[in-house]
This record gives structure tokens, sequence and C-alpha cells, in this order.
């Protein structure tokens, strides 16, 4: 059995729905080595999350960012937690509709996709900066 640990520095992007899968699994030391098991994902920011998905149409990246601006609004009447701007609590809202950890399958050293899948950064805030994701391998050699 082999464990694998690694704190990997996003870098910050725009507001949107970004695919980081090749950031991800191409730094990622030494999980080529693992021919069965599991990848864990975690993102370390209550503002952003993270989610698996269509990975070759970016209409569908624009058209997750227009239906969540939608049905969570900035400066909606009812959110008392403004002090951090108008994009902060529907960015936790979101965050926290989607989720901050992905549990994926490993098989040959790559997470075990579909043929149409990726792994989505949903970066909520206008301004989030750079974003940590702790990635956690587990398996077999």
């Amino acid at each position: 059995m082999i464990w694998l640990q690694q704190r990997i520095t996003l870098a910050p992007r725009a507001r949107g729905f970004h695919l980081i899968t090749r950031d991800l699994v191409s730094e990622i030391q030494g999980l080529e080595r693992i021919r069965v098991g599991m990848l864990h994902l975690l993102i370390q920011h209550t503002s952003a999350s993270l989610t698996l998905n269509e990975n070759a149409s970016p209409d569908v990246r624009a058209d997750f960012g227009a239906w969540f601006d939608v049905v969570v609004p900035e400066r909606a009447p009812f959110w008392t937690h403004t002090l951090e701007g108008p994009d902060d609590m529907p960015a936790h809202i979101k965050a926290s509709l989607l989720g901050s950890s992905l549990s994926l399958p490993l098989s040959g050293g790559r997470p075990a996709l579909g043929t149409w899948q990726g792994i989505y950064l949903c970066e909520h805030r206008d301004h989030g900066g750079p974003r940590s994701v702790v990635c956690t391998a587990f398996g077999e050699e």
C-alpha cells in the first residue's frame, strides 16, 4: 500500500468554472506509481469549490456560471454577511452547494474519469486569489 499527500496551489483565476484536471494530475508526485486506488481532493477555501463535469464544451462551464448567478444572486436583500463584498456570501452558498471535495478512483496511475469528465475549480469570487488543494492518494503499486 502506498500513500501520497501533497498540497497544490492553483494560480488565481477569474470567477467561473475552470478545468484543472491536467493541472492537478501533472503536479501530484508519485501518482503514476498507483496501479489501483483512490484520490481525494479537498479545496481549502470556503468561497470556491470542486466538481466533476463536462470537459469538452466551454458552453457547459458558461452555463454553470449563468445558472448559479441567477439562483444565488449578489446584493440580495436577505444577505447579512456583506463586509467582504457583494460576491462573498453568494460564494459561500455556491461552494456549499457544490462541495469542497472529490473522491475519485485511480487506475493505472490516473483518475479513472469518464470520456467527457473533467475536474473543475469553481471560482465563486471576482478576485479569489490562489487556491490550495490537498491531494491525498492511496492504493496498490
